[in-house]
């Protein structure tokens, strides 16, 4: 069976929609992957350790270099950002299920993690398990994803909205003015999920008085002058890292787009959801999401269970990969040609007749 499934996913990476993998041979890889969703409590508990502590530790460096030079403060801001993008990587996990055993203690721990990645909690859950149910479904967009129009709804637009869903996904926006507002403003008000009861309301409100609780305690004992040169420079390079990788995880070359009774669930997990083969150390502050097709395939594995996965499975290796340096090529890409089934930049459509 193994033989079949590699021979269908090599041919699958050419990007010819006939050769996508059927659904039972997708399927076939959750039953494999199945064996690593178990997590383990102690290796749970290292994990956290290992990032919650060195993001304390780096955070009073922080304060205790203003007496000597901002540079080197933000120079300690680029790992304690890290840090902060590992500990939003645990956040995810519980929002899964997959940190504890416990449903009670993931939710718990997502909820105070919450308050130090500007991420409500429940929220958010909320939205990334509609982005996981709907991923790589043209008639589904909008919740949890990144907004992105095909080649024929672009050329219908009129010139003012193409303007501005241009300078949506121009890279200055994508990584700079995107990650704020989505960390620091949207973060704040669930309005996408009015409809949705009183939960999401309830778990933004909580998180933002935690918040508040948090910062006008820093503030009343260091000063707003001081809490914002430490804390501004890591929310800044840890949101941006944080949208970025979402970002390059599904805004790839030939990832996977279908529409109606032609979309699958897992073929859209498997082929719309990169392998970013980061180096180690990069790997390691990203606490192995960019083994993100195994986990779209099989969310409820820890992630420190996602590498094990991937070694056991190397024929899994090859999908969909991208190096880093790959990857910035990826800002170039805009629209889904549904003709030619691919992403492809502003330049490359003809216009419309």
């Amino acid at each position: 069976m193994v033989t079949a499934i590699q021979e269908t996913i090599e041919h699958a990476d050419r990007g010819a929609r006939a050769r996508r993998p059927t659904e039972p041979i997708a399927r076939d890889w959750v039953k494999a992957l199945a064996p690593y969703r178990e997590p383990r409590l102690g290796r749970s508990l290292a994990e956290l350790a290992v990032t919650a502590v060195p993001f304390v530790a780096l955070w009073l460096l922080m304060l205790l270099s203003l007496r000597y030079s901002y540079w080197l403060c933000l120079l300690l801001a680029v790992p304690a950002a890290g840090f902060v993008v590992r500990l939003f990587m645990i956040q995810h996990d519980c929002g899964h299920g997959s940190f504890f055993r416990r449903r009670c203690a993931n939710d718990w721990l997502g909820r105070v993690i919450g308050v130090l990645t500007l991420t409500p909690y429940g929220y958010w859950r909320r939205t990334h398990a509609m982005h996981h149910a709907t991923s790589g479904h043209l008639d589904r967009r909008g919740t949890g994803d990144v907004d992105t129009l095909t080649v024929r709804e672009y050329q219908s637009l009129p010139t003012w909205r193409r303007a501005l869903y241009r300078l949506k996904r121009h890279p200055i926006v994508v990584l700079g003015l995107g990650p704020f507002y989505l960390f620091v403003l949207k973060h704040r008000l669930p309005v996408s999920l009015m409809r949705a009861g009183r939960a999401p309301w309830l778990s933004v409100m909580a998180t933002n008085l935690a918040i508040a609780a948090a910062v006008g305690l820093l503030v009343a004992v260091l000063g707003m002058r001081d809490f914002l040169l430490v804390q501004a420079p890591i929310t800044l390079l840890a949101s941006s890292a944080g949208v970025w990788l979402f970002y390059v995880q599904h805004q790839f070359e030939h990832t996977y787009w279908e529409r109606g009774a032609d979309w699958n669930l897992h073929t859209g997990a498997l082929h719309g959801s990169s392998h970013y083969d980061l180096p180690r150390v990069l790997r390691w502050f990203t606490a192995n999401i960019g083994i993100h097709h195994v986990h779209h395939l099989a969310s409820r594995i820890p992630c420190y269970r996602l590498g094990e996965a991937l070694h056991e499975h190397p024929e899994l290796r090859s999908v969909s990969r991208l190096t880093l340096m790959e990857s910035f090529r990826c800002l170039r890409l805009a629209l889904w040609d549904e003709d030619k089934r691919r992403l492809v930049g502003f330049r490359e459509p003809r216009p419309a007749n």
